[in-house]
């Protein structure tokens, strides 16, 4: 008899994704299929999560780079796939901070960043967090990595472009 040995799948469920409307949930399954096609992704908007499965762990992470890389964050139940959190900040105090690459696909979306990046202490404003925004400026007298770190609470993320 012939027993066929397969591994089981490799799963996470990526929860607490800023995931506020359909185009949302519509650029997550798109940076996912383009990451890693073999990869099924469920997206949940309600839920706020999206579960990856995939044959591997290397598919499974491939998935996972692919969401932050599109400006998507959360938090990943499988130890074994890790959301990269490297934003490139420093941990300095700035007065002003160039962000890129944060999903923002409607005023929800900028919405949420504003919320987000404003309640960090000592941030004064941010200019150009607009729909489809690729970068987007916070002025005050902050320290870089909390910005990312709120941004990254709501469910999404960024690279520091510059800072002074």
């Amino acid at each position: 008899m012939l027993v066929s040995a397969r591994a089981a799948d490799v799963t996470t469920k990526i929860t607490d994704v800023h995931l506020c409307c359909q185009a949302c949930v519509t650029g997550a399954q798109k940076a996912l299929s383009a990451s890693a096609p073999s990869v099924k992704a469920v997206v949940d908007k309600d839920g706020e999560t999206i579960t990856l499965t995939g044959t591997d762990i290397p598919s499974v992470q491939k998935a996972a780079d692919g969401l932050v890389k599109a400006g998507y964050f959360g938090q990943s139940s499988n130890p074994d796939i890790k959301l990269n959190a490297d934003t490139g900040a420093k941990g300095q105090e700035v007065k002003t901070l160039d962000i890129s690459d944060v999903h923002i696909c409607c005023a929800s979306c900028a919405k949420a960043v504003t919320n987000a990046v404003l309640a960090v202490p000592g941030v004064k404003a941010t200019t150009g967090v607009v729909k489809n925004a690729k970068t987007f400026q916070v002025t005050g007298d902050f320290k870089d990595s909390d910005v990312l770190a709120a941004l990254q609470k709501a469910g999404l993320t960024g690279k520091v472009v510059a800072e002074k």
